[in-house]
Protein backbone atom coordinates (compact mmCIF):
# COMPACT_ATOMS: atom_id res chain seq x y z
CA UNK A 1 0.00 0.00 0.00
CA UNK A 2 0.97 3.39 -0.91
CA UNK A 3 2.38 6.10 1.66
CA UNK A 4 0.01 8.85 0.04
CA UNK A 5 -3.28 9.73 0.13
CA UNK A 6 -3.04 11.34 -3.20
CA UNK A 7 -3.74 9.36 -6.15
CA UNK A 8 -2.70 9.89 -9.78
CA UNK A 9 -5.57 9.62 -12.92
CA UNK A 10 -4.45 8.57 -16.36
CA UNK A 11 -4.23 11.41 -18.84
CA UNK A 12 -5.45 14.17 -16.58
CA UNK A 13 -3.34 17.54 -15.47
CA UNK A 14 -2.28 17.71 -12.21
CA UNK A 15 -1.03 20.27 -10.07
CA UNK A 16 2.01 18.60 -8.12
CA UNK A 17 4.10 20.14 -5.32
CA UNK A 18 7.50 18.99 -4.38
CA UNK A 19 8.89 20.78 -1.54
CA UNK A 20 12.72 20.72 -0.04
CA UNK A 21 13.49 18.97 2.80
CA UNK A 22 12.93 20.88 5.65
CA UNK A 23 11.91 23.63 3.49
CA UNK A 24 15.50 24.72 2.91
CA UNK A 25 15.96 27.27 0.63
CA UNK A 26 18.05 25.83 -2.03
CA UNK A 27 16.49 27.12 -5.26
CA UNK A 28 17.67 30.79 -3.70
CA UNK A 29 21.04 29.84 -5.22
CA UNK A 30 20.33 30.03 -9.14
CA UNK A 31 22.98 27.53 -10.29
CA UNK A 32 20.60 25.09 -8.00
CA UNK A 33 17.22 26.94 -9.91
CA UNK A 34 18.72 26.59 -12.97
CA UNK A 35 19.47 22.47 -12.39
CA UNK A 36 15.54 22.93 -11.79
CA UNK A 37 14.87 23.99 -15.09
CA UNK A 38 16.76 22.30 -17.26
CA UNK A 39 15.22 19.12 -16.30
CA UNK A 40 11.64 20.11 -16.34
CA UNK A 41 12.90 21.21 -20.31
CA UNK A 42 14.58 17.85 -20.65
CA UNK A 43 11.01 16.08 -19.63
CA UNK A 44 9.33 18.56 -22.24
CA UNK A 45 11.50 17.96 -25.10
CA UNK A 46 11.94 14.22 -24.25
CA UNK A 47 7.75 14.27 -24.58
CA UNK A 48 8.14 12.92 -21.41
CA UNK A 49 5.78 15.39 -19.33
CA UNK A 50 3.55 17.88 -20.58
CA UNK A 51 4.13 21.13 -18.71
CA UNK A 52 1.26 23.58 -18.17
CA UNK A 53 2.62 25.74 -16.05
CA UNK A 54 5.28 26.15 -12.85
CA UNK A 55 6.71 28.15 -10.35
CA UNK A 56 10.10 27.36 -8.47
CA UNK A 57 10.21 29.39 -5.03
CA UNK A 58 13.51 29.16 -2.62
CA UNK A 59 11.88 25.82 -1.25
CA UNK A 60 9.80 24.29 -3.56
CA UNK A 61 7.83 23.91 -7.00
CA UNK A 62 4.69 24.05 -8.19
CA UNK A 63 4.00 22.55 -11.47
CA UNK A 64 0.42 21.89 -13.50
CA UNK A 65 1.52 18.69 -15.92
CA UNK A 66 0.40 15.70 -17.55
CA UNK A 67 2.21 12.69 -18.61
CA UNK A 68 1.66 8.68 -19.57
CA UNK A 69 3.54 7.97 -16.18
CA UNK A 70 2.99 11.00 -13.70
CA UNK A 71 4.13 9.39 -10.67
CA UNK A 72 7.75 7.49 -12.58
CA UNK A 73 8.22 10.71 -14.51
CA UNK A 74 8.39 12.95 -11.50
CA UNK A 75 10.13 10.32 -9.21
CA UNK A 76 13.02 10.05 -12.03
CA UNK A 77 12.61 14.25 -11.93
CA UNK A 78 13.44 14.31 -7.97
CA UNK A 79 16.39 11.72 -8.17
CA UNK A 80 17.63 13.46 -10.80
CA UNK A 81 17.85 16.39 -10.08
CA UNK A 82 18.66 15.69 -5.96
CA UNK A 83 21.87 14.03 -7.65
CA UNK A 84 22.70 16.82 -9.40
CA UNK A 85 22.62 19.56 -6.91
CA UNK A 86 24.12 16.85 -4.40
CA UNK A 87 27.01 16.79 -6.42
CA UNK A 88 27.62 20.56 -7.36
CA UNK A 89 27.43 21.24 -3.26
CA UNK A 90 30.15 18.90 -3.01
CA UNK A 91 32.26 20.06 -5.85
CA UNK A 92 31.36 23.71 -4.03
CA UNK A 93 32.43 22.27 -0.89
CA UNK A 94 29.20 23.27 0.55
CA UNK A 95 29.50 21.43 3.93
CA UNK A 96 26.71 23.64 5.73
CA UNK A 97 24.22 22.28 3.12
CA UNK A 98 25.32 19.35 2.96
CA UNK A 99 25.18 18.72 7.12
CA UNK A 100 21.93 20.32 7.17
CA UNK A 101 21.11 17.54 3.81
CA UNK A 102 22.24 14.74 5.75
CA UNK A 103 20.62 15.13 9.11
CA UNK A 104 17.07 15.33 7.12
CA UNK A 105 17.56 12.04 5.57
CA UNK A 106 15.23 9.51 6.72
CA UNK A 107 16.22 6.96 9.01
CA UNK A 108 14.76 4.09 6.05
CA UNK A 109 16.48 5.88 3.39
CA UNK A 110 19.99 3.47 3.68
CA UNK A 111 20.99 3.63 0.20
CA UNK A 112 21.86 7.93 0.03
CA UNK A 113 23.89 10.00 2.48
CA UNK A 114 21.95 12.68 1.79
CA UNK A 115 18.36 13.97 1.02
CA UNK A 116 17.10 16.60 -0.94
CA UNK A 117 13.44 15.88 -1.21
CA UNK A 118 10.65 15.44 0.94
CA UNK A 119 8.78 12.41 0.38
CA UNK A 120 5.90 12.41 -2.32
CA UNK A 121 4.53 14.98 -4.49
CA UNK A 122 0.54 15.65 -3.96
CA UNK A 123 -0.55 14.95 -6.97
CA UNK A 124 -4.37 16.54 -7.36
CA UNK A 125 -5.84 15.76 -10.55
CA UNK A 126 -7.47 18.80 -12.52
CA UNK A 127 -11.23 17.59 -12.62
CA UNK A 128 -12.84 20.58 -13.82
CA UNK A 129 -11.71 23.77 -15.86
CA UNK A 130 -12.46 25.84 -12.43
CA UNK A 131 -10.04 23.96 -10.52
CA UNK A 132 -7.48 24.45 -13.39
CA UNK A 133 -8.04 28.22 -13.45
CA UNK A 134 -7.53 28.13 -9.57
CA UNK A 135 -4.13 26.40 -9.60
CA UNK A 136 -3.10 28.48 -12.69
CA UNK A 137 -3.43 31.47 -10.50
CA UNK A 138 -2.50 30.05 -7.43
CA UNK A 139 1.63 28.88 -9.20
CA UNK A 140 1.71 32.04 -10.41
CA UNK A 141 0.72 34.27 -7.73
CA UNK A 142 2.56 32.10 -5.34
CA UNK A 143 5.75 35.05 -5.43
CA UNK A 144 3.36 37.99 -4.69
CA UNK A 145 1.25 35.94 -1.90
CA UNK A 146 4.92 35.72 -0.30
CA UNK A 147 5.88 39.21 -0.55
CA UNK A 148 8.65 38.74 -2.78
CA UNK A 149 7.31 40.87 -5.65
CA UNK A 150 4.19 43.10 -6.48
CA UNK A 151 3.40 42.19 -9.98
CA UNK A 152 3.99 37.99 -11.05
CA UNK A 153 5.82 38.93 -14.08
CA UNK A 154 8.58 40.21 -12.39
CA UNK A 155 9.27 36.41 -11.31
CA UNK A 156 11.92 34.87 -12.71
CA UNK A 157 11.02 31.28 -12.51
CA UNK A 158 7.68 30.57 -13.57
CA UNK A 159 5.71 30.45 -16.87
CA UNK A 160 4.05 32.96 -15.97
CA UNK A 161 5.51 35.14 -18.70
CA UNK A 162 4.55 32.68 -21.28
CA UNK A 163 0.89 33.02 -20.43
CA UNK A 164 1.39 36.88 -21.23
CA UNK A 165 3.02 36.27 -24.76
CA UNK A 166 6.90 36.79 -23.62
CA UNK A 167 9.51 34.72 -23.90
CA UNK A 168 9.89 32.37 -20.57
CA UNK A 169 12.87 30.79 -19.54
CA UNK A 170 11.50 27.00 -20.49
CA UNK A 171 8.69 25.91 -23.22
CA UNK A 172 5.04 25.05 -22.02
CA UNK A 173 1.99 24.25 -23.46
CA UNK A 174 -0.14 27.15 -22.74
CA UNK A 175 -3.74 25.91 -21.29
CA UNK A 176 -6.36 28.18 -23.27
Amino acid sequence: MGRSRYKVLEDRPHFVTCTTVNWMPIFSHPEFAQIILNSLKFLHDQHRLILHSYVLMENHLHLIGTAENLSKEIRTFKSFTARSIIDQLKENQSHHLLTQLKSAKLPHKTDQEYQLWQEGFHPQAILTEEMLWQKLDYIHNNPVKRGYIDDPLHWRYSSYRNYQDLPGLIPIEIIS
